[in-house]
């Protein structure tokens, strides 16, 4: 399974690498402690299905082996995948007009001298993505020095994002 679910309540917590998917009424999606990884959320206005992949690396060509495993690991198969667990769950996939993405993460927490720039990598690799889709974000919150846990609400839309020492704020 992608994710850990509890398919008839659409209560989904997504771990890292995971990814998920539903359409019931009241579902909400959950990831938590988002440093340099960073939640690609998708709301289908059309079907009212709402997605989330918790990406951890830009490219898959470190560990193929890992990305047949977890695709959501990375945005190079991870953005596919999801794309693929919105049309299983919802019957069909709507066009990209119909599509509302927005990206959260991408913080720089254990790399002070900018070594590595995960974060900024794996941005820079989910946008090239969904631009090869005809897609692109409507909003994000990346960068920065915090961890973030983000919460998606099917029936609203509204995205919460959380992080110790500050006030939710909206995506």
């Amino acid at each position: 399974m992608l994710t850990e679910t509890t398919e008839t309540t659409g209560k989904l917590m997504i771990g890292i690498g995971r990814l998920g998917a539903t359409i019931a009424e009241g579902g909400v999606i959950k990831t938590m402690a988002l440093g340099s990884c960073i939640a690609v959320m998708i709301l289908d206005k059309r079907t009212r299905c709402i997605a989330m992949d918790h990406v951890a690396l830009p490219d898959s060509s470190v560990s193929p082996d890992r990305a047949k495993q977890l695709p959501g690991y990375f945005a190079d198969t991870g953005i596919p995948a999801l794309f693929q667990e919105i049309q299983r769950t919802a019957g069909s996939m709507s066009r990209p007009n119909d599509l509302i993405i927005k990206l959260a993460g991408g913080a720089n927490v254990a790399d002070p001298t900018n070594t590595f720039n995960i974060g900024k990598r794996n941005a820079l690799a989910i946008k090239k993505i969904l631009w090869q889709h005809g897609m692109g974000p409507i909003a994000e919150d990346l960068g920065g020095f915090h961890s973030r846990t983000v919460a998606m609400f099917r029936d609203t839309g509204k995205i919460v994002l959380s992080c110790p020492g500050k006030a939710d704020w909206l995506l």
